[in-house]
């Protein structure tokens, strides 16, 4: 419904736009959308405010009728839920009256300054340039109309979040709309998502140097809201030159109530930083690539540059420390740069670079595919920086549970691999969405951020609702489970989920998003007091994974003692040991299969090591048979042609050159063990039929052409 919407405001309003330059009519039409929802929130609240004043058991209830004009003007009641104050002389209803009258657009200037009067939080933000659009007479008034069928309802959360997408989506059709110069103020939101899934900003300070229209915000106040947390949970700082960019990104972060600190003004990042003494915990930043008028000579020995001078033709490597200067010990910054940046030795970028590697402040560097931006086709790449507690590297830490990658990880806050850079090739991950733009879909970023977790010993954070216990069922065919459950058994879930064992993370790639007959499996879940490898709470089962260690009289005992508990709680169990998973899949997914399908006959208990099920074919387009399970583990490994690791002396060797294809290699290829000579004959024959077809074709346009009394 809300894609409809969107793309019918869009359909009609490029349509109004005639001829009027697209980098023009965008702030008409967002200021529209931006009054438009701050009146109808105000009315929202108005008409909240008047049924509660009316209510006797309300504790707004108004005893004396005559106070409810006055009440209904105290501005406190609308600050107090984050509403906007619009007087009346500007509200919707009165814009829309006008929309016909000449003067439309001096009556819509006029409502944004008394807007701005009344909300100091937008003093200087709204752009008032209606009574001066290039538009056609009578145009203006037709924008007004098209926009009053946006309905944003009368729930102020429900309306944010329809605002917001309307805006989003108009924002990146603008921006598509004005091509080069749409990159100035907009990151296309797969790059803006990759960056903030690596990052997982969740607390504390976010600071974007260069924020343009807010995107990096927008998105990251999204990751947090969408695994639990509070828009509180963060403070947002920015900075913007662009005068016009920058009113746009306050008003997209005002429209969805975020509370932001863009600077008293617009101004330059380097000569005019208005955070100087800010730290923050997360930097998130898609700069201008490569500008070369960026110097000035006020910025001679300036403290940000730790690593050296930055050179005055380039900028690329003074936003890169500047952005180190501004991170708190343990922060974490993630940047967009061209790919330049990862191996020029131009005037002082080698030697800055290499100093950066070697303080061990470079974490990861991501290779990304061509045609993402709207504004270049220059390859660009991302980097992600770390400061340790002290400025520079991170103490590795062994990880509690043991099971990861040689029994060791890293935790806390800052944890990392200390001297190593994880490379990323991600250059053929990108999909074709027009003839001119690619994007990542959610699953790469999602593979991208889950190969970052694993290499630096993180849990990846999980959406709302993933980990927990289901609650109690009123259906007594359902297990009974009390919530909340204990804290420390859910963390144990976590770092039981962040160092899943290669079998348990090879079968999860068969059964996560429902792949196994559309049936929904969670992977280490509670259920006090155990935790289940995984567990399907729509059928009661669950599947548990063996080790060695669990045969042995001591494993077993315990074993029939878990199943028992499970099946007095309703929960049917199937158990595999860990090497079927690798030496017979199609058995084991046979089986699963058919449990989801009901044809379990009873709970079924591990056979000796070698002794699995035969392996029978699954049903036609059922399941994900042998080659699902071949998905890289949550324990790191490298991988050739996408990842590696690589340790500061490789790099050293080099030339600190931080291209991640010198590092990760070609992905392998697999043999289909025909013999070379045997392929290039097929090829040949196949190519001598190509061509002898080719000859044929020329022959009969010959004799067309010749007909048509044209002979060559």
């Amino acid at each position: 419904m809300l894609e409809d919407i969107k793309k019918t405001l869009w359909a009609a309003a490029d349509k109004l736009r005639a001829n009027t330059d697209a980098a023009e009519y965008k702030h008409l039409v967002l200021g529209l959308i931006f009054v438009k929802y701050i009146s109808d929130t105000f009315a929202a609240r108005r008409a909240e405010l008047c049924r509660r004043f009316a209510d006797p058991k309300d504790d707004y209830f108004l005893d004396d009728a005559g106070l409810l004009a006055e009440e209904l003007e105290d501005r406190d009641y609308y600050k107090e839920v984050n509403v906007f104050w619009v007087p009346e002389t500007a509200r919707w209803e009165a814009l829309r009256a006008a929309a016909k009258q000449p003067d439309i657009g001096k009556r819509i200037d006029d409502a944004l300054s008394v807007i701005e009067a009344e909300n100091p939080k937008l003093k200087n933000i709204l752009d008032k340039r209606f009574g001066r659009a290039p538009l056609p007479d009578g145009k203006l008034g037709e924008l007004v109309d098209l926009i009053s069928t946006i309905g944003f309802g009368d729930d102020p959360r429900l309306a944010r979040d329809v605002l917001g997408q309307v805006y989003e989506y108009f924002l990146g059709m603008f921006a598509s709309a004005e091509g080069k110069r749409g990159g100035q103020f907009y990151t296309p939101a797969s790059i803006v998502k990759t960056l903030v899934a690596v990052l997982a900003p969740h607390h504390g300070k976010v600071y974007d140097p260069c924020c343009g229209s807010g995107g990096m915000f927008v998105q990251s106040e999204k990751f947090i809201e969408s695994h639990g947390g509070k828009l509180g949970d963060v403070a947002v700082f920015g900075q913007e030159s662009n005068p016009t960019t920058w009113r746009l990104a306050a008003m997209n972060l005002a429209i969805r109530g975020i509370d932001f600190n863009l600077g008293r003004e617009p101004g330059d990042t380097f000569t005019k930083n208005q955070h100087a003494d800010l730290r923050a915990d997360f930097i998130l930043a898609n700069p201008p690539f490569n500008i070369s008028d960026w110097w000035h000579g006020s910025l001679t020995g300036d403290p940000r540059w730790v690593y050296g001078d930055p050179p005055a033709g380039n900028a690329n490597y003074a936003w890169l420390q500047h952005m180190l200067y501004h991170l708190k010990p343990n922060g974490r910054a993630g940047i967009v740069l061209a790919n330049g940046s990862m191996s020029s030795s131009q005037n002082s970028e080698g030697e800055i670079r290499k100093a950066m590697v070697e303080a061990d402040v470079v974490e990861v560097m991501i290779a990304l595919p061509g045609q993402l931006f709207f504004n270049t086709q220059i390859p660009a790449c991302l980097w992600f920086l770390r400061k340790s507690p002290n400025g520079s590297g991170s103490n590795q830490l062994p990880s509690p549970s043991g099971r990861g990658a040689g029994g060791e990880g890293t935790l806390g806050e800052g944890k990392t691999r200390q001297g190593e850079v994880l490379f990323i090739d991600a250059r053929k991950l990108g999909t074709m969405i027009s003839r001119v733009q690619t994007e990542f879909t959610d699953e790469v970023i999602d593979r991208i951020a889950a190969t970052v977790a694993a290499w630096r010993g993180d849990s990846l954070p999980l959406p709302v609702g993933e980990g927990r216990g289901e609650g109690a069922s009123k259906d007594k065919t359902q297990p009974q489970f009390k919530l909340p459950l204990p804290e420390d058994l859910l963390e144990f879930a976590r770092e039981l989920r962040q160092h899943s064992t290669d079998a348990e993370q090879r079968l999860w790639s068969a059964l996560r998003d429902r792949r196994m007959a559309g049936t929904k499996f969670r992977r280490q879940h509670p259920i006090k007091p155990y935790i289940l490898d995984f567990y399907c709470h729509e059928l009661n089962l669950a599947i548990e994974l063996d080790g060695g260690q669990h045969n042995t009289d001591e494993g077993r005992a315990h074993d029939e003692q878990r199943s028992r508990f499970l099946a007095e709680q309703g929960i049917q169990v199937l158990r595999f040991w860990s090497n079927d998973v690798f030496q017979q899949p199609e058995a084991v997914l046979q089986a699963i299969f058919n449990a989801v399908n009901g044809n379990l006959p009873s709970p079924l208990t591990p056979l000796p090591a070698g002794e699995g099920n035969h392996a029978l074919p699954l049903p036609l387009g059922e399941g994900q048979g042998e080659g699902a399970l071949d998905e890289a583990t949550t324990s790191y490994q490298d991988i050739p042609g996408y990842c590696r690791s690589v340790k500061l002396a490789e790099i050293a060797e080099h030339g600190h050159v931080l291209t991640p294809g010198r590092y990760v290699g070609a992905e392998e290829v697999e043999d289909d063990d025909e013999a070379y000579a045997g392929k290039m004959q097929k090829l040949t024959e196949k190519l001598g039929e190509q061509m002898a077809k080719g000859t044929e074709l020329d022959q009969l346009i010959r004799q067309k052409l010749g007909g048509l009394g044209y002979e060559f």
